[in-house]
């Protein structure tokens, strides 16, 4: 069975767990999703989208 999951959910439950278990603070998550909100605004995040995809590709190739 082959589950699909949004990028966003994902690392929302990285960030989630990472906060729980003491490994990142609330300050430096919040800071990591500014510097992702203000990236997906700029040039970049069509390389950024393009490389993702590049990478869930060769992944899914590999399974």
């Amino acid at each position: 069975m082959i589950v699909t999951l949004s990028a966003v959910a994902l690392f929302g439950l990285l960030t989630f767990v990472l906060i729980r278990t003491r490994y990142v603070g609330p300050a430096a998550a919040l800071a990591v999703f500014l510097f992702g909100f203000f990236t997906a605004d700029t040039g970049a995040s069509t390389a950024i989208r393009a490389a993702i995809q590049a990478l869930i590709n060769a992944a899914s190739n590999i399974a």
